[in-house]
């Protein structure tokens, strides 16, 4: 078959940053030059490159060495098409604005930047005329944002939990089939190039937490900021708690959680909010995210018309996350030569944004308590007073000597699941249970999140 022709001058279209993914981005615009043409319909021509050392060695790229630049103020002023992939809040977002306002449309795949100011990015598109995408900022290769921001238009989207971080994913999963402690798995993640050399954005829940913002903002109608989502990293994940959810046949995993809750007000009337939060939790294993592996990522969406829908691959590196970028590029390109725009910013619904206490969840908590009569009446006690549901209680005695406890004296381990209650009843809870004086430690309290 004879591949189609494009015709017209071509689409200049100015990279800014050339490292990992930037690089990728360069390679695959010149070798499939071509291609891309035909389906766009004009050429691409890469006009220049934005770099902060322009002598460093780059002869391994198939391009011209003289269009990188240091001066990225200057190379978007004459692009058609602005690729940002340098992350950061500036100069990111000097650059994308001035690139707008000489008529750039824009492809990002900086998630801290749209976290932080994704609504002033849209209000300056919708000013300027121009497109702003950035599927490639959450879950690389993953395509994600268009589905929720497009094809689930329709829709109503009820709940989006995901693995959006490799680094966690990995970290954990190593933690659950090794037998590795958290050091030990980081340190295996930053050997392999999956962990950076300070692993704090990682680990912490930082990174999740930009890209959870993101996904709530486009599923809910709402602005979500990153500073608005709860966030808890892995840093605290024990063995002990990778065993114990060995035990339930479930697995740890960092989970991005946005979900839009419906409920009654005092007034009687219905109302409804966005819970939106980063933290581990406890799902099964027979759960489609129970089994995602390695690096990878998966984003799981619950729709009410079209039930749920999972999406799973590379969740990060240089070609995946390009391959994301450069289905940006040809779409918004696309727009350049027919005529039209992508969507803008959707915030109709302006749902209010919950704090973590008004989340429903559910709690794992191990306890070590005094093996005598009344115990468990006081334990039960502390969660019914707390509005709290109890759905299984496990125990185990544990002899006083292999405790290392004086006199030889007896102690029970206790293993506590409950029902889905507001996070703030079941943190009240855990308080109270520290406060009893038969409970001699709270040893572990980990969220449990699916069916």
């Amino acid at each position: 078959m004879q591949q189609e022709q494009a015709s017209g001058a071509p689409l200049r279209v100015a990279l800014l940053g050339c490292g990992v993914v930037g690089s990728s981005v360069a390679r695959m615009l010149v070798e499939h030059r071509d291609d891309l043409a035909a389906r766009v319909g004009r050429p691409l021509e890469l006009v220049g490159i934005a770099v902060r050392r322009a002598g460093r060695d780059r002869s391994d790229l198939p391009v011209d060495p003289s269009l990188f630049t240091t001066d990225a103020a200057e190379l978007v002023t004459r692009a058609d098409v602005v690729v940002e992939v340098i992350g950061g809040i500036e100069p990111a977002r000097s650059l994308i604005e001035s690139a707008m306002k000489h008529g750039a449309s824009v492809v990002s795949a900086n998630k801290a930047l749209l976290a932080e100011a994704g609504p002033a990015l849209y209000a300056a598109a919708a000013e300027h005329g121009v497109d702003l995408y950035y599927e490639a900022a959450v879950a690389g290769a993953i395509p994600i944002l268009r589905p929720i921001r497009e094809s689930l238009a329709g829709d109503e989207v009820r709940k989006v939990i995901g693995i959006v971080n490799g680094t966690t994913n990995y970290v954990l999963d190593k933690m659950d089939t090794t037998g590795q402690g958290f050091a030990e798995a980081v340190e295996q993640a930053q050997a392999l190039g999956y962990a950076e050399a300070d692993p704090t954005a990682d680990v912490e829940g930082f990174d999740a937490a930009a890209k959870a913002a993101i996904l709530a903002s486009l599923a809910f109608h709402t602005r979500v900021s990153g500073d608005q989502v709860y966030r808890e990293g892995i840093t605290e994940v024990s063995a002990a708690d990778v065993q114990a959810a060995r035990e339930m046949d479930c697995v740890v995993k960092l989970l991005a959680i946005c979900e839009r809750t419906d409920t009654t007000g005092p007034d009687g009337q219905p109302t409804a909010g966005v819970s939106v939060r980063v933290h581990p939790a406890m799902i099964p294993r027979s759960h489609p995210l129970g089994g995602v592996r390695d690096a990878f990522n998966a984003v799981f969406v619950e729709a009410d018309a079209a039930g749920q829908l999972m999406f799973y691959g590379k969740g990060a590196g240089g070609d995946p996350t390009a391959s994301a970028v450069l289905g940006d590029v040809v779409a918004v390109a696309r727009h350049r030569v027919g005529g039209g725009h992508g969507p803008g910013e959707s915030a109709y619904a302006d749902l209010p944004v919950l704090a973590m206490g008004q989340a429903l969840t559910r709690y794992h908590i191990s306890l070590d308590v005094a093996d005598r009569p009344g115990v468990l009446a006081q334990v039960a006690t502390a969660f019914a007073q707390n509005h709290v549901s109890i759905e299984t209680v496990r125990q185990q005695i544990v002899d006083g000597d292999d405790a290392g406890d004086a006199g030889g004296a007896t102690r029970a381990h206790l293993v506590v699941v409950t029902h889905s209650a507001p996070d703030a009843a079941l943190a009240a809870t855990v308080e109270a249970l520290a406060e009893l004086d038969t409970v001699r430690e709270v040893t572990s309290v980990m969220r449990v999140e699916g069916d």
